[in-house]
């Protein structure tokens, strides 16, 4: 019986398993707040998101706010990154490819340059595909605002004069169908994610060839990560 504990733990500990650590969840690196917005409802019935389809929602606004953590060894811990995305079809379409996109990222004006290069990693690695033309690079000042809705938000973004966002909480009157469900899944890994209506979705930086100003669509998402 001993040797077969012996044989049995020599072939868990190959396999890379630690029974002392069983059961017991490995504290992520890096964690914070995240929000996202699409020039598309991601709150809609499948016949509207038809209808958008090819039409709209090539554009994204994707924000991270590291609340605790460190990447590639660089403590981040209250900076922040954004990345303004333009696609070449609707993200998320499952019949054409959005890829190649065009990016630019703003980095928080507070971190040093190798947090800067740390945030700039970490948002490739999270976004992926989407940021592998990065065509610009901008510093500035973020703020990142994530609170219990209120009459007046839930999330504001806003990076100097390039990037303002307002969320606010859906409610009963932001149904146009009544089939609505989050049709289209965030674009990075995310958990407890929840669509939100978006108040303002604005950008007005330099790169992508085109700026925008809008509002009332259910195209936001805000979220946590963690890894």
């Amino acid at each position: 019986m001993k040797q077969s504990l012996t044989l049995l733990l020599g072939i868990a500990l190959i396999l890379g398993f630690s029974p002392a650590f069983a059961g017991q969840e490995i504290a992520p690196t890096i964690q914070g707040k995240y929000v996202e917005v699409r020039s598309c409802d991601v709150y809609v019935g499948y016949c509207f998101a038809n209808a958008e389809m090819g039409l709209t929602g090539e554009e994204a606004i994707m924000t991270w706010d590291v609340t605790q953590g460190s990447w590639n060894d660089v403590d981040l811990t209250g900076k922040k990154v954004i990345a303004i995305v333009r696609a070449n079809a609707t993200l998320g379409d499952r019949d054409h490819n959005p890829l190649p996109a065009k990016s630019i990222l703003v980095i928080d004006s507070t971190a040093t340059d190798a947090q800067a290069d740390a945030l700039s990693a970490m948002a490739k690695e999270f976004a992926g595909a989407l940021l592998d033309n990065v065509v610009k690079t901008e510093r500035t000042d973020i703020t990142v605002q994530m609170d219990k809705c209120t009459d007046e938000s839930c999330a504001t973004v806003r990076a100097g004069d390039i990037v303002n966002i307002i969320a606010q909480c859906l409610n009963k009157g932001d149904k146009v169908c009544g089939n609505e469900e989050a049709y289209y899944a965030p674009l990075t890994d995310v958990k407890n994610a929840m669509p939100h209506y978006t108040d303002r979705d604005m950008f007005a930086g330099k790169g992508l060839g085109v700026t925008w100003d809008s509002s009332g669509r259910r195209s936001a998402y805000l979220a946590t990560f963690a890894r």
